[in-house]
């Protein structure tokens, strides 16, 4: 059974930086990449970045590229969200999950979520 622990969430200011982390236990081999999603109110929930865990190879939603950069640590098993220049609409729930097939953009190709962690950007 996989579990996903998400934390490093905050209320921060417009321009401030925050870094998620997201522990995952029991996963298999079959788990090839990770990924960081978000849903605001009121809003779907959206892709914001992906990695692999073999080659790091990194995938970015357009209204995040330049300013966030996920990364993974194989051996704590642990992925990062590491989330500069921080916007007012940036803020939403940020959930991880562990993906094991079909588009990585697409929250149904993820088996497994963690319970989320609450970002704030106040303007």
């Amino acid at each position: 059974q996989v579990q996903l622990v998400e934390s490093g969430g905050g209320l921060v200011q417009a321009g401030d930086s925050l870094r998620l982390s997201c522990a995952a236990s029991g996963r298999s081999s079959s788990n090839s990449f990770m990924g960081w999603f978000r849903q605001a109110p009121g809003k779907e929930r959206e892709f914001v970045s992906a990695v692999t865990w073999t080659t790091g190879h990194t995938y970015y939603a357009d209204s995040v590229k330049g300013r966030f950069a996920i990364s993974r640590d194989n051996a704590k098993t642990t992925v990062y969200l590491q989330m500069n220049s921080l916007k007012p609409e940036d803020t939403a729930v940020y959930y991880c999950a562990a993906h094991y097939g079909g588009s990585i953009y697409s929250s149904s190709s993820y088996d497994y979520w963690g319970q989320g962690t609450q970002v704030t950007v106040s303007s």
